[in-house]
């Protein structure tokens, strides 16, 4: 990908922004790749392979997580909305729903 995920010039993003923009890229490209190893996964004969590509595949829902837990604690805003989505019981798009109602109302 190179830099093309700076919009701005990049000698103009102080070193945080930047740090932000490859740690997008980064959960980007994990989600890619967990993605890849679903779809290979999905259509792979072999048990053993499936078994290894299942296991890479954990590997990259792990560094997904750190990506994003990096990016939670350096945006509280961005935690305080998931925490009204993420891990809570019933119907997502009603969850979703009711974080934007509430954060209408602060």
């Amino acid at each position: 990908m190179g830099f093309e995920q700076y919009h701005e010039p990049a000698a103009e993003l102080s070193a945080e922004t930047r740090t932000f923009a490859r740690m997008i890229t980064s959960l980007t490209e994990e989600a890619e790749a967990i993605n890849w190893y679903e779809q290979r996964i999905s259509v792979e004969p072999d048990a053993q392979a499936r078994a290894i590509m299942t296991n890479a595949q954990l590997e990259e829902f792990k560094h997904f997580g750190m990506d994003l837990e990096f990016l939670l604690r350096r945006k509280p805003v961005w935690r305080a909305e998931l925490k009204r989505i993420l891990f809570t019981d019933g119907d997502i798009v009603e969850a979703g729903e009711e974080a934007e109602k509430e954060a209408d109302l602060q």
